[in-house]
Protein backbone atom coordinates (compact mmCIF):
# COMPACT_ATOMS: atom_id res chain seq x y z
CA UNK A 1 0.00 0.00 0.00
CA UNK A 2 1.59 3.25 -0.72
CA UNK A 3 1.62 6.40 1.67
CA UNK A 4 0.86 9.83 0.92
CA UNK A 5 2.87 12.57 2.92
CA UNK A 6 1.25 15.69 3.83
CA UNK A 7 3.15 18.30 1.96
CA UNK A 8 2.22 21.93 1.32
CA UNK A 9 3.81 21.70 -2.39
CA UNK A 10 2.30 20.14 -5.17
CA UNK A 11 5.14 19.54 -7.86
CA UNK A 12 2.65 18.45 -10.78
CA UNK A 13 1.32 22.30 -11.35
CA UNK A 14 -1.23 24.55 -10.26
CA UNK A 15 -5.14 24.56 -10.44
CA UNK A 16 -6.49 24.97 -13.74
CA UNK A 17 -8.76 27.90 -13.40
CA UNK A 18 -9.72 27.84 -17.28
CA UNK A 19 -11.30 24.15 -16.72
CA UNK A 20 -12.01 24.01 -13.46
CA UNK A 21 -9.73 20.62 -12.89
CA UNK A 22 -7.48 20.21 -10.71
CA UNK A 23 -3.80 18.38 -10.52
CA UNK A 24 -3.63 14.51 -9.25
CA UNK A 25 -1.83 14.96 -6.06
CA UNK A 26 2.27 13.61 -6.51
CA UNK A 27 3.47 13.14 -2.45
CA UNK A 28 5.74 10.61 -2.05
CA UNK A 29 6.72 9.10 1.23
CA UNK A 30 9.81 6.95 2.00
CA UNK A 31 10.44 4.58 4.44
CA UNK A 32 13.13 6.27 5.82
CA UNK A 33 11.17 9.77 6.03
CA UNK A 34 8.32 7.60 7.52
CA UNK A 35 10.37 5.89 10.54
CA UNK A 36 12.97 9.15 11.47
CA UNK A 37 10.57 10.89 13.42
CA UNK A 38 9.23 11.13 17.08
CA UNK A 39 6.15 9.88 15.99
CA UNK A 40 3.58 9.46 13.11
CA UNK A 41 0.18 10.08 12.02
CA UNK A 42 -1.71 8.56 9.58
CA UNK A 43 -4.99 7.95 8.38
CA UNK A 44 -7.16 7.32 5.11
CA UNK A 45 -8.74 9.39 3.10
CA UNK A 46 -12.68 8.83 2.32
CA UNK A 47 -13.35 6.32 -0.34
CA UNK A 48 -14.83 8.31 -2.98
CA UNK A 49 -14.09 11.78 -1.86
CA UNK A 50 -12.17 14.62 -4.10
CA UNK A 51 -9.25 13.92 -2.59
CA UNK A 52 -9.35 10.31 -2.65
CA UNK A 53 -9.97 10.59 -6.39
CA UNK A 54 -6.68 12.64 -6.62
CA UNK A 55 -4.56 11.50 -4.25
CA UNK A 56 -2.36 8.61 -5.39
CA UNK A 57 -3.40 6.43 -2.53
CA UNK A 58 -5.90 6.51 0.07
CA UNK A 59 -3.53 6.46 2.63
CA UNK A 60 -1.95 9.40 4.27
CA UNK A 61 0.72 9.71 6.70
CA UNK A 62 2.79 12.78 8.67
CA UNK A 63 6.11 12.28 10.12
CA UNK A 64 6.70 14.38 12.91
CA UNK A 65 10.37 15.76 14.82
CA UNK A 66 8.96 16.46 18.18
CA UNK A 67 5.66 15.81 19.39
CA UNK A 68 3.99 11.78 19.92
CA UNK A 69 1.25 10.49 17.98
CA UNK A 70 -0.64 10.97 20.50
CA UNK A 71 -0.40 14.64 20.92
CA UNK A 72 -0.56 14.73 17.13
CA UNK A 73 -4.20 13.63 17.20
CA UNK A 74 -5.11 15.62 19.97
CA UNK A 75 -4.02 19.02 18.12
CA UNK A 76 -5.34 17.66 15.00
CA UNK A 77 -8.96 17.39 16.64
CA UNK A 78 -8.45 20.78 18.11
CA UNK A 79 -8.07 22.11 14.78
CA UNK A 80 -10.96 20.63 13.65
CA UNK A 81 -13.24 21.84 17.32
CA UNK A 82 -11.98 25.68 16.14
CA UNK A 83 -12.45 25.31 12.57
CA UNK A 84 -14.76 22.40 11.58
CA UNK A 85 -15.78 21.56 7.72
CA UNK A 86 -17.61 18.94 6.79
CA UNK A 87 -15.73 19.00 3.53
CA UNK A 88 -12.49 18.61 4.41
CA UNK A 89 -10.56 15.52 5.54
CA UNK A 90 -8.34 14.56 8.63
CA UNK A 91 -5.34 14.64 5.72
CA UNK A 92 -5.89 18.68 5.49
CA UNK A 93 -6.25 19.06 9.49
CA UNK A 94 -3.12 17.23 9.85
CA UNK A 95 -1.17 20.01 7.94
CA UNK A 96 -1.82 21.56 10.90
CA UNK A 97 -0.49 19.49 12.95
CA UNK A 98 3.08 19.12 10.91
CA UNK A 99 3.47 22.83 10.92
CA UNK A 100 3.09 22.74 14.99
CA UNK A 101 5.21 19.98 15.18
CA UNK A 102 7.92 21.58 12.37
CA UNK A 103 7.85 24.90 15.27
CA UNK A 104 8.14 22.35 18.08
CA UNK A 105 11.20 21.23 16.52
CA UNK A 106 12.60 24.37 15.88
CA UNK A 107 11.82 26.00 19.62
CA UNK A 108 11.84 24.36 22.83
CA UNK A 109 10.05 26.68 24.45
CA UNK A 110 6.90 25.98 21.92
CA UNK A 111 7.49 22.51 21.92
CA UNK A 112 6.98 22.69 25.78
CA UNK A 113 3.68 24.83 25.29
CA UNK A 114 2.19 22.18 22.98
CA UNK A 115 3.22 19.31 24.49
CA UNK A 116 1.63 21.13 28.19
CA UNK A 117 -1.39 22.13 26.11
CA UNK A 118 -2.29 18.85 25.01
CA UNK A 119 -1.69 17.37 28.60
CA UNK A 120 -4.52 20.07 29.57
CA UNK A 121 -6.78 18.98 27.18
CA UNK A 122 -6.56 15.16 28.52
CA UNK A 123 -6.71 16.15 31.82
CA UNK A 124 -10.03 18.13 31.26
CA UNK A 125 -11.37 15.95 29.07
CA UNK A 126 -10.86 13.26 31.73
CA UNK A 127 -8.84 11.02 29.19
CA UNK A 128 -7.70 10.78 25.82
CA UNK A 129 -8.81 14.45 24.25
CA UNK A 130 -9.81 13.20 20.65
CA UNK A 131 -11.68 10.45 22.11
CA UNK A 132 -14.33 12.88 23.95
CA UNK A 133 -17.56 13.73 22.68
CA UNK A 134 -17.83 16.32 20.78
CA UNK A 135 -19.69 18.85 22.99
CA UNK A 136 -17.11 18.14 25.53
CA UNK A 137 -14.33 19.08 23.19
CA UNK A 138 -16.14 21.98 22.60
CA UNK A 139 -16.62 22.90 26.30
CA UNK A 140 -12.85 22.49 27.04
CA UNK A 141 -11.54 24.62 24.03
CA UNK A 142 -13.49 27.34 25.11
CA UNK A 143 -12.35 27.11 28.58
CA UNK A 144 -8.82 27.43 27.36
CA UNK A 145 -9.12 30.65 24.96
CA UNK A 146 -7.51 32.97 27.20
CA UNK A 147 -4.17 30.45 27.41
CA UNK A 148 -1.30 31.17 24.64
CA UNK A 149 -1.80 27.48 23.71
CA UNK A 150 -4.93 28.14 22.73
CA UNK A 151 -3.64 31.53 20.90
CA UNK A 152 -0.60 29.53 19.21
CA UNK A 153 -2.99 27.03 17.48
CA UNK A 154 -5.81 29.40 16.75
CA UNK A 155 -3.53 31.24 14.75
CA UNK A 156 -1.31 28.18 12.83
CA UNK A 157 -5.02 27.22 12.08
CA UNK A 158 -5.30 29.93 9.44
CA UNK A 159 -2.30 28.72 7.27
CA UNK A 160 -2.55 25.42 7.38
CA UNK A 161 -5.83 25.13 6.98
CA UNK A 162 -6.32 27.48 4.01
CA UNK A 163 -3.43 28.12 2.51
CA UNK A 164 -3.14 24.32 0.44
CA UNK A 165 -3.55 22.80 -2.37
CA UNK A 166 -5.89 19.83 -0.47
CA UNK A 167 -8.12 22.54 1.02
CA UNK A 168 -8.48 24.17 -2.11
CA UNK A 169 -9.60 21.58 -4.11
CA UNK A 170 -12.04 19.90 -1.43
CA UNK A 171 -13.72 23.68 -0.74
CA UNK A 172 -13.57 24.54 -4.63
CA UNK A 173 -11.45 27.23 -4.78
CA UNK A 174 -9.35 27.11 -8.48
CA UNK A 175 -6.34 29.42 -6.82
CA UNK A 176 -4.37 32.63 -8.07
CA UNK A 177 -5.26 34.24 -10.97
CA UNK A 178 -3.83 37.40 -10.77
CA UNK A 179 -0.75 36.24 -12.15
CA UNK A 180 -2.35 35.06 -15.22
CA UNK A 181 -4.56 38.37 -15.92
CA UNK A 182 -7.39 38.18 -13.07
CA UNK A 183 -11.07 36.56 -13.87
CA UNK A 184 -12.34 39.04 -16.32
CA UNK A 185 -11.29 37.23 -19.17
CA UNK A 186 -10.83 34.01 -17.63
CA UNK A 187 -14.70 32.88 -16.52
CA UNK A 188 -15.13 35.47 -14.23
CA UNK A 189 -19.10 35.04 -15.21
CA UNK A 190 -18.89 31.40 -14.52
CA UNK A 191 -21.52 31.47 -11.57
CA UNK A 192 -23.78 28.93 -11.85
CA UNK A 193 -25.46 29.00 -8.51
CA UNK A 194 -26.84 32.30 -8.46
CA UNK A 195 -29.24 33.73 -11.01
CA UNK A 196 -27.39 36.09 -13.55
CA UNK A 197 -27.45 39.89 -12.27
CA UNK A 198 -29.54 42.77 -14.49
CA UNK A 199 -27.19 44.68 -16.64
CA UNK A 200 -27.03 48.40 -14.81
CA UNK A 201 -25.95 46.30 -11.41
CA UNK A 202 -23.00 44.54 -13.51
CA UNK A 203 -21.42 46.98 -15.70
CA UNK A 204 -18.52 45.92 -18.19
CA UNK A 205 -15.05 46.07 -16.79
CA UNK A 206 -12.54 48.53 -17.73
CA UNK A 207 -10.01 47.11 -19.32
CA UNK A 208 -7.20 50.16 -19.86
Amino acid sequence: MKTIAISLSVPTGECKEDDGRVPKLDLPLSRRELLKGSGVLMGTLVSGSLLAALAPSPVWAVPMRKLSDAEGRALLTMGRVLYPHKKLEDAVYALLVKDLDAKAAADPKVAKLLKEGVARLDRLAGGRFENAASEKQLSIVRSIEATPFFATVRGQCITSLYDNDMAFAALGYPGSAWEKGGYITRGFQDLTWLPAPPTQASPPPHMG
